[in-house]
């Protein structure tokens, strides 16, 4: 591991260099023959990932796929997941927290997502993606700079320190009418609640339908200061104390 970090190192700025204005198709391309069997995809099952999904059957339709289920999805999101893995043959590993809805409420109290939802989203996605990264060498993610200005300046391809991996994001510089378009295209199925006013989806204590014209991540976590769960840019959650409204 010490010898692909070292290597990885020296390489990285060329990758970031030479696939900046590279397409989807081409990074994913890239990351496939890099990394073979120890890349894999990590997705909620959100537009840019059902994307990503649809571009690798034509690539590296075997491509192993990760999805955290925290205990607390959309009845609607499971049914997109089981729609696309019959759909895709995709091969899913589903990743489930240490602890069940109920232990948690015993070890940290009810509602802990009202109280404290960063250490909340810590418990229920960050440690176990962090467990499920490790035989992996590169994970693919979803993001795009144009959801957030949080995320406006992600590069394609970077070190996650958090899990000691390479991340890329194949639709970094791909807007949200690129992806919605791709999806109307090739007839994808994506998730029903979009069209009820939920721009992203997460848990279902943490999101909420918005206004028309709100997009990106507005409507999770709306009574707090928050709008990344700490699987994309580190936080430390405060586990003695509560989340400030």
């Amino acid at each position: 591991m010490q010898h692909f970090q070292s290597h990885v190192r020296d390489e990285l700025d060329i990758w970031q260099d030479e696939l900046e204005s590279a397409s989807p198709q081409e990074i994913l391309r890239f990351a496939v023959d890099q990394f073979g069997e120890g890349l894999v995809v990590v997705t909620s099952f959100q537009p840019t990932g059902i994307v990503t999904l649809h571009m690798l059957q034509q690539i590296a339709p075997g491509t192993k796929v990760i999805t955290l289920d925290t205990g607390f999805l959309f009845p609607e999101t499971h049914h997109l997941i089981e729609e696309l893995t019959a759909r895709f043959d995709l091969h899913l590993n589903r990743i489930y927290p240490q602890l069940n809805p109920a232990q948690q409420a015993l070890a940290h109290g009810p509602e802990l997502w009202e109280r404290n939802p960063d250490l909340c989203c810590h418990l229920r996605k960050v440690l176990p993606l962090r467990n499920a990264l490790r035989d992996y060498s590169a994970w693919i993610a979803g993001l795009r700079r144009d959801q957030s200005s949080r995320r406006s300046g992600i590069s394609v391809i970077d070190w996650d320190n958090n899990n000691q991996l390479l991340k890329l994001s194949p639709f970094a510089t791909w807007t949200s009418d690129q992806i919605w378009d791709w999806i109307h295209r090739h007839d994808l199925p994506y998730n029903d609640l979009h069209a009820q006013g939920y721009p992203s989806i997460g848990c279902t204590h943490c999101t909420h339908p918005v206004f028309e014209d709100s997009a990106g991540r507005s409507g999770r976590w709306q009574d707090f200061d928050k709008t990344e769960c700490g699987l994309h840019f580190r936080q430390l959650p405060n586990v003695e104390g509560e989340s400030r409204q």
